[in-house]
């Protein structure tokens, strides 16, 4: 998110005359995914880009799946949701529990609806790994066995590490080669896997099927230098408190709110203002701050993927990001 952020396997946009191709597709036939950071100002592109090719969006933001909540989570506006149909805003009480695992199927069966009737399929969001599960597909979750998880977990205590990890190189050698000696939650999960399905979890994680196997997809990512998209969230930040962020918190925080519901970014800072912690310009720095970290980790985790596409936006409105978009689907 530096300047220095280029590397040379990276693809830059707009460049399309550079580029070769033996064929042509329809942008229906594409899955297309808008990716990036919070506050890069994605759900904009998505909505314009749906609006140019008659579209539909399928959110990849974990928290906006959550229906009370509006104002913390940046969901789109009435009109916006009115003019283009989002999939997976405000499907759920944030009483509920969500994970992977449900987003994966539910989101799948819903892009091969939409993909089935000719729709363009527009997947927006930030949650790299709910993008990562669409495109290359998550392995079938056997459940979870609390009796084998807490006699893993045991005698991990009891006898080291060491000892499980010895135990996953004979049953599931694979996994235990990308796991490290010291990752007790990987090495309890990938035993537990294999004793309670009785596969190892290597070989169910090789079955995965993910959209990237069945179709063309094109991922584009937008960033923008540090400085600027600093800038963007601080902005973002004020206008939530300006537009209600407290009184939201306040409201949320008589619900039983699931740990996932738990995660989203303000309950927790706005929180400590309201129980008297400190004042409310404290919570908005507070806010700021987890926010602008956040981003990062976000593009840290995007930046390993290669397919991504690139566009640096710095100086580009979100019609002219759209159009470049538009440039290289041709």
């Amino acid at each position: 998110m530096d300047d220095g952020r280029r590397t040379k396997d990276e693809k830059i946009v707009p460049r399309p005359s550079e580029r070769k191709r033996t064929d042509v597709l329809h942008p229906s036939e594409y899955i297309i995914f808008i990716v990036g950071p919070t506050a890069s100002g994605k759900s904009e592109v998505a909505y314009l880009l749906a609006g140019h090719l008659r579209g539909e969006i399928v959110s990849c933001d974990s928290m906006l799946i959550y229906k009370e909540p509006s104002v913390i989570t940046a969901k789109p506006s009435t009109a916006v949701l009115a003019a283009v149909k989002h999939h997976f805003v405000g499907n759920i009480s944030v009483e509920r529990s969500y994970n992977v695992f449900d987003y994966y199927n539910q989101a799948r069966k819903q892009i091969l609806e939409l993909h089935g009737r000719g729709v363009t399929t527009i997947v927006c969001g930030g949650s790299g790994l709910y993008v990562k599960a669409l495109c290359d597909g998550i392995f079938e979750d056997p459940g979870h066995d609390e009796l084998v998880r807490r006699e893993l977990t045991l005698r991990a205590q009891r006898q080291g590490l060491d000892v499980l990890h010895r135990e996953l190189c004979n049953v599931d050698p694979q996994a235990a080669a990308k796991i490290s000696i010291s990752d007790a939650r990987r090495i309890i999960r990938a035993l537990e896997v294999y004793y309670t399905s009785g596969m190892p979890i290597s070989r169910k994680q090789k079955q995965a099927k993910g959209l990237g196997s069945e179709f063309p997809v094109r991922i584009f990512g937008l960033r923008l230098k540090r400085t600027i998209l600093y800038d963007r969230i601080n902005a973002r930040t004020e206008k939530m408190f300006e537009q209600g962020a407290v009184y939201e918190v306040k409201e949320l925080r008589k619900r039983q709110l699931s740990i996932t519901a738990q995660k989203i970014i303000g309950l927790q800072e706005i929180g400590g203002f309201l129980d008297g912690r400190y004042d409310r310009n404290t919570a908005l720095e507070l806010m700021k701050k987890n926010t602008r970290n956040f981003a990062k980790r976000q593009m840290t985790w995007f930046r390993g993927d290669k397919r991504i596409i690139w566009i640096d936006r710095d100086d580009l409105t979100s019609e002219q990001v759209c159009a470049v978009i538009l440039k290289e689907l041709e």
